[in-house]
Protein backbone atom coordinates (compact mmCIF):
# COMPACT_ATOMS: atom_id res chain seq x y z
CA UNK A 1 0.00 0.00 0.00
CA UNK A 2 1.21 3.48 -0.83
CA UNK A 3 2.48 5.27 2.31
CA UNK A 4 0.52 8.40 1.44
CA UNK A 5 -2.71 6.42 1.19
CA UNK A 6 -1.97 4.66 4.46
CA UNK A 7 -1.37 7.94 6.27
CA UNK A 8 -4.48 9.46 4.72
CA UNK A 9 -6.48 6.48 5.93
CA UNK A 10 -5.03 6.76 9.43
CA UNK A 11 -5.74 10.48 9.76
CA UNK A 12 -9.17 10.02 8.25
CA UNK A 13 -10.02 7.35 10.80
CA UNK A 14 -8.62 9.54 13.58
CA UNK A 15 -10.74 12.50 12.48
CA UNK A 16 -13.82 10.28 12.32
CA UNK A 17 -13.12 9.00 15.83
CA UNK A 18 -12.76 12.57 17.12
CA UNK A 19 -16.07 13.51 15.50
CA UNK A 20 -17.79 10.59 17.23
CA UNK A 21 -16.28 11.57 20.58
CA UNK A 22 -17.47 15.16 20.12
CA UNK A 23 -20.94 13.89 19.28
CA UNK A 24 -20.90 11.91 22.51
CA UNK A 25 -20.30 15.16 24.42
CA UNK A 26 -23.65 16.48 23.24
CA UNK A 27 -26.64 15.08 25.08
CA UNK A 28 -29.84 14.55 23.06
CA UNK A 29 -31.95 17.69 23.49
CA UNK A 30 -35.24 16.85 25.20
CA UNK A 31 -38.25 19.15 25.10
CA UNK A 32 -39.88 20.35 28.32
CA UNK A 33 -42.09 17.59 29.71
CA UNK A 34 -44.33 19.81 31.84
CA UNK A 35 -44.82 23.52 32.33
CA UNK A 36 -44.92 25.47 35.59
CA UNK A 37 -48.54 26.41 34.86
CA UNK A 38 -49.56 22.76 34.61
CA UNK A 39 -48.34 22.33 38.19
CA UNK A 40 -50.02 25.50 39.44
CA UNK A 41 -46.77 27.48 39.62
CA UNK A 42 -46.40 31.11 38.57
CA UNK A 43 -43.10 31.37 36.71
CA UNK A 44 -41.38 34.07 34.69
CA UNK A 45 -39.53 32.73 31.62
CA UNK A 46 -36.21 34.55 31.34
CA UNK A 47 -33.19 34.56 29.04
CA UNK A 48 -29.93 34.92 30.94
CA UNK A 49 -26.66 35.99 29.27
CA UNK A 50 -24.43 32.94 29.28
CA UNK A 51 -20.83 32.06 28.40
CA UNK A 52 -19.64 32.46 24.80
CA UNK A 53 -22.54 34.81 24.08
CA UNK A 54 -25.09 32.02 24.42
CA UNK A 55 -28.44 32.58 26.08
CA UNK A 56 -29.55 30.42 28.99
CA UNK A 57 -33.26 29.80 29.35
CA UNK A 58 -34.69 29.67 32.86
CA UNK A 59 -37.89 29.87 34.85
CA UNK A 60 -37.75 32.33 37.73
CA UNK A 61 -40.21 31.91 40.56
CA UNK A 62 -40.00 34.58 43.26
CA UNK A 63 -41.74 34.01 46.55
CA UNK A 64 -45.29 35.36 46.16
CA UNK A 65 -45.36 38.84 47.71
CA UNK A 66 -48.07 40.07 50.05
CA UNK A 67 -46.90 43.70 50.08
CA UNK A 68 -46.17 46.22 47.29
CA UNK A 69 -42.45 46.02 48.08
CA UNK A 70 -41.72 42.46 49.23
CA UNK A 71 -38.68 41.82 51.40
CA UNK A 72 -35.87 40.16 49.41
CA UNK A 73 -35.76 36.42 50.06
CA UNK A 74 -33.14 33.68 49.85
CA UNK A 75 -32.96 32.05 46.42
CA UNK A 76 -32.05 28.60 45.16
CA UNK A 77 -30.72 27.81 41.70
CA UNK A 78 -31.70 24.33 40.53
CA UNK A 79 -29.63 22.57 37.84
CA UNK A 80 -30.73 19.39 36.06
CA UNK A 81 -28.53 16.50 34.97
CA UNK A 82 -27.12 15.29 31.65
CA UNK A 83 -29.70 14.99 28.88
CA UNK A 84 -32.44 16.51 31.04
CA UNK A 85 -33.86 20.02 31.36
CA UNK A 86 -35.41 22.39 33.87
CA UNK A 87 -38.89 20.91 33.49
CA UNK A 88 -37.72 17.64 35.03
CA UNK A 89 -36.92 19.48 38.26
CA UNK A 90 -40.27 21.29 38.45
CA UNK A 91 -41.94 18.78 40.80
CA UNK A 92 -39.48 19.80 43.52
CA UNK A 93 -40.27 23.51 43.38
CA UNK A 94 -43.51 23.90 45.37
CA UNK A 95 -42.00 22.91 48.76
CA UNK A 96 -39.13 25.36 48.19
CA UNK A 97 -41.50 28.25 47.45
CA UNK A 98 -43.69 27.32 50.42
CA UNK A 99 -40.57 27.44 52.61
CA UNK A 100 -39.86 31.02 51.51
CA UNK A 101 -37.18 30.44 48.86
CA UNK A 102 -37.22 32.02 45.41
CA UNK A 103 -36.27 29.49 42.73
CA UNK A 104 -34.40 29.71 39.43
CA UNK A 105 -34.71 26.59 37.26
CA UNK A 106 -31.99 26.74 34.63
CA UNK A 107 -31.42 24.92 31.33
CA UNK A 108 -27.73 24.21 30.72
CA UNK A 109 -26.30 24.89 27.28
CA UNK A 110 -27.24 22.17 24.75
CA UNK A 111 -30.25 21.34 26.93
CA UNK A 112 -33.87 22.42 26.99
CA UNK A 113 -34.35 25.87 25.44
CA UNK A 114 -30.83 27.19 26.09
CA UNK A 115 -28.27 28.05 23.42
CA UNK A 116 -26.31 25.46 21.50
CA UNK A 117 -22.59 24.61 21.56
CA UNK A 118 -20.42 22.00 19.83
CA UNK A 119 -20.30 20.15 23.17
CA UNK A 120 -21.05 20.49 26.84
CA UNK A 121 -19.37 19.16 29.96
CA UNK A 122 -19.32 19.34 33.74
CA UNK A 123 -17.16 22.51 33.65
CA UNK A 124 -19.62 24.11 31.23
CA UNK A 125 -22.53 23.18 33.49
CA UNK A 126 -20.64 24.99 36.26
CA UNK A 127 -20.14 28.05 34.05
CA UNK A 128 -23.88 28.11 33.36
CA UNK A 129 -24.66 27.82 37.06
CA UNK A 130 -22.41 30.78 37.78
CA UNK A 131 -24.07 32.87 35.06
CA UNK A 132 -27.39 32.07 36.72
CA UNK A 133 -26.05 33.09 40.13
CA UNK A 134 -24.84 36.40 38.71
CA UNK A 135 -28.33 37.03 37.31
CA UNK A 136 -30.03 36.10 40.58
CA UNK A 137 -27.77 38.38 42.60
CA UNK A 138 -29.13 41.53 40.93
CA UNK A 139 -32.83 40.70 41.21
CA UNK A 140 -34.65 43.08 43.53
CA UNK A 141 -36.68 40.29 45.15
CA UNK A 142 -33.61 38.19 45.94
CA UNK A 143 -31.26 38.52 48.90
CA UNK A 144 -27.91 38.11 47.15
CA UNK A 145 -26.24 37.19 50.44
CA UNK A 146 -28.37 34.03 50.72
CA UNK A 147 -27.99 31.90 47.61
CA UNK A 148 -27.90 28.10 47.41
CA UNK A 149 -27.63 25.42 44.74
CA UNK A 150 -29.49 22.18 44.10
CA UNK A 151 -27.98 19.99 41.39
CA UNK A 152 -28.67 16.53 40.02
CA UNK A 153 -26.03 14.11 38.70
CA UNK A 154 -23.72 16.13 36.40
CA UNK A 155 -25.55 19.21 37.68
CA UNK A 156 -24.60 18.17 41.21
CA UNK A 157 -20.96 17.76 40.27
CA UNK A 158 -21.07 21.18 38.63
CA UNK A 159 -22.68 22.73 41.71
CA UNK A 160 -19.88 21.35 43.87
CA UNK A 161 -17.27 22.66 41.44
CA UNK A 162 -18.85 26.14 41.50
CA UNK A 163 -18.85 26.03 45.30
CA UNK A 164 -15.06 25.60 45.27
CA UNK A 165 -14.51 28.98 43.63
CA UNK A 166 -17.31 31.28 44.82
CA UNK A 167 -18.02 32.77 48.22
CA UNK A 168 -21.64 33.73 47.54
CA UNK A 169 -22.95 30.15 47.62
CA UNK A 170 -24.26 29.46 51.12
CA UNK A 171 -25.23 25.81 50.67
CA UNK A 172 -25.29 22.98 48.12
CA UNK A 173 -27.75 20.10 47.89
CA UNK A 174 -26.04 17.49 45.72
CA UNK A 175 -28.39 14.82 44.36
CA UNK A 176 -26.99 11.59 42.90
CA UNK A 177 -23.50 12.99 42.33
CA UNK A 178 -20.81 10.64 41.04
CA UNK A 179 -17.40 10.55 42.69
CA UNK A 180 -15.16 10.79 39.62
CA UNK A 181 -15.88 11.31 35.89
CA UNK A 182 -13.08 8.90 35.00
CA UNK A 183 -15.04 6.08 36.65
CA UNK A 184 -18.25 7.12 34.92
CA UNK A 185 -16.49 7.04 31.55
CA UNK A 186 -14.90 3.66 32.28
CA UNK A 187 -18.35 2.24 33.06
CA UNK A 188 -19.71 3.75 29.85
CA UNK A 189 -16.91 2.23 27.78
CA UNK A 190 -17.56 -1.16 29.35
CA UNK A 191 -21.28 -0.93 28.58
CA UNK A 192 -20.41 -0.40 24.92
CA UNK A 193 -17.81 -3.20 24.98
CA UNK A 194 -14.99 -0.79 24.18
CA UNK A 195 -11.66 -2.06 25.56
CA UNK A 196 -9.90 0.40 27.82
CA UNK A 197 -6.35 -0.41 26.78
CA UNK A 198 -5.70 1.20 23.44
CA UNK A 199 -9.05 2.58 22.33
CA UNK A 200 -10.67 3.48 25.66
CA UNK A 201 -7.56 5.11 27.05
CA UNK A 202 -7.27 7.30 23.96
CA UNK A 203 -10.97 8.26 24.14
CA UNK A 204 -10.67 9.40 27.75
CA UNK A 205 -7.51 11.34 27.01
CA UNK A 206 -9.13 13.08 24.05
CA UNK A 207 -12.29 13.94 26.02
CA UNK A 208 -10.17 15.76 28.60
CA UNK A 209 -8.42 17.65 25.81
CA UNK A 210 -11.76 18.69 24.26
CA UNK A 211 -13.38 19.90 27.48
CA UNK A 212 -10.22 21.72 28.53
CA UNK A 213 -9.99 20.11 31.95
CA UNK A 214 -8.40 17.09 33.58
CA UNK A 215 -10.89 14.72 35.16
CA UNK A 216 -8.97 14.93 38.43
CA UNK A 217 -9.40 18.71 38.53
CA UNK A 218 -13.20 18.60 38.18
CA UNK A 219 -13.99 15.36 40.03
CA UNK A 220 -16.62 15.82 42.78
CA UNK A 221 -14.51 13.72 45.14
CA UNK A 222 -11.83 16.42 44.89
CA UNK A 223 -14.30 19.32 44.87
CA UNK A 224 -15.66 18.06 48.19
CA UNK A 225 -12.34 18.84 49.85
CA UNK A 226 -12.45 22.45 48.64
CA UNK A 227 -16.10 23.55 48.81
CA UNK A 228 -16.61 26.80 50.70
CA UNK A 229 -20.06 26.03 52.11
CA UNK A 230 -22.05 23.26 53.81
CA UNK A 231 -23.19 20.37 51.60
CA UNK A 232 -26.10 17.94 51.83
CA UNK A 233 -25.51 14.81 49.75
CA UNK A 234 -28.77 13.12 48.73
CA UNK A 235 -28.54 9.70 47.10
CA UNK A 236 -30.94 6.88 46.26
CA UNK A 237 -29.97 3.61 47.87
CA UNK A 238 -31.02 1.74 44.72
CA UNK A 239 -29.36 4.10 42.23
CA UNK A 240 -28.49 1.94 39.23
CA UNK A 241 -26.49 4.62 37.40
CA UNK A 242 -24.27 6.06 40.13
CA UNK A 243 -23.54 3.57 42.92
CA UNK A 244 -24.62 4.59 46.42
CA UNK A 245 -21.03 3.94 47.45
CA UNK A 246 -20.05 7.09 45.52
CA UNK A 247 -22.06 9.16 48.00
CA UNK A 248 -20.32 7.48 50.92
CA UNK A 249 -16.95 8.28 49.37
CA UNK A 250 -17.93 11.93 48.91
CA UNK A 251 -19.02 12.06 52.54
CA UNK A 252 -15.75 10.52 53.70
CA UNK A 253 -13.62 13.25 52.12
CA UNK A 254 -15.90 16.15 53.07
CA UNK A 255 -14.98 18.72 55.66
CA UNK A 256 -16.11 17.53 59.12
CA UNK A 257 -19.12 19.44 60.40
CA UNK A 258 -19.97 20.77 56.92
CA UNK A 259 -21.33 17.76 55.04
CA UNK A 260 -24.16 15.28 55.54
CA UNK A 261 -25.47 12.30 53.61
CA UNK A 262 -29.21 11.74 53.29
CA UNK A 263 -29.95 8.23 52.04
CA UNK A 264 -33.35 8.00 50.34
CA UNK A 265 -35.37 5.14 48.93
CA UNK A 266 -35.19 5.28 45.15
CA UNK A 267 -32.89 5.23 42.16
CA UNK A 268 -31.24 7.99 40.10
CA UNK A 269 -34.39 10.02 39.39
CA UNK A 270 -34.15 13.47 41.03
CA UNK A 271 -37.87 13.64 41.76
CA UNK A 272 -37.63 10.44 43.79
CA UNK A 273 -34.83 11.91 45.86
CA UNK A 274 -36.52 15.27 46.35
CA UNK A 275 -40.04 14.04 47.05
CA UNK A 276 -39.30 11.05 49.25
CA UNK A 277 -38.41 13.15 52.28
CA UNK A 278 -38.37 16.88 51.42
CA UNK A 279 -38.61 17.95 55.05
CA UNK A 280 -35.00 17.00 55.77
CA UNK A 281 -33.71 18.85 52.72
CA UNK A 282 -35.79 21.88 53.66
CA UNK A 283 -34.47 21.76 57.22
CA UNK A 284 -30.93 21.84 55.86
CA UNK A 285 -31.66 24.78 53.55
CA UNK A 286 -33.48 26.72 56.25
CA UNK A 287 -30.55 26.16 58.57
CA UNK A 288 -28.14 27.70 56.06
CA UNK A 289 -30.35 30.39 54.50
CA UNK A 290 -32.80 31.19 57.29
CA UNK A 291 -33.34 34.62 58.83
CA UNK A 292 -31.11 33.85 61.84
CA UNK A 293 -27.93 35.59 60.69
CA UNK A 294 -25.84 34.16 63.50
CA UNK A 295 -26.68 30.65 62.35
CA UNK A 296 -26.05 31.44 58.70
CA UNK A 297 -22.78 33.19 59.37
CA UNK A 298 -21.35 30.54 61.68
CA UNK A 299 -19.73 28.66 58.81
CA UNK A 300 -20.84 25.36 60.32
CA UNK A 301 -23.57 23.16 58.94
CA UNK A 302 -26.86 23.51 60.78
CA UNK A 303 -27.83 19.94 61.70
CA UNK A 304 -30.83 18.26 60.13
CA UNK A 305 -32.89 16.65 62.85
CA UNK A 306 -31.08 16.32 66.16
CA UNK A 307 -27.66 17.05 64.68
CA UNK A 308 -26.28 13.62 65.48
CA UNK A 309 -25.29 12.98 61.85
CA UNK A 310 -23.32 16.11 61.00
CA UNK A 311 -20.60 13.97 59.41
CA UNK A 312 -22.38 10.69 59.05
CA UNK A 313 -25.19 8.95 57.26
CA UNK A 314 -28.83 9.51 58.11
CA UNK A 315 -31.65 7.41 56.80
CA UNK A 316 -34.84 8.87 55.38
CA UNK A 317 -38.20 7.22 55.81
CA UNK A 318 -39.08 4.76 53.03
CA UNK A 319 -41.49 6.04 50.38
Amino acid sequence: MDLGLALAGFWGARAAAHALILKGLRAPRVAALVSPESLGLAAQPVDIPGPNGKKLFAWFMPVPGTTPTPTPTPAILVMHGWGANASMMLPSVAPLLDAGFAVLLLDARCHGASGDEPFTSLPRFAQDIEAGLDWLAVQSRVDASRLALIGHSVGAGAALLSATRRDDIRAVVSISAFAHPYEVMRRLLAQHHIPYFGVGWYVLRHVQRVIGARFDDIAPIHSMTRVRCPVLLVHGEDDDMVPFDDAKRLLAVGQPGRVQLLAVAGRHDPTEALQTEPSQMLAFLKGQLGSCQSACNSGQIQPVGDGSHSHGEMKSAPA
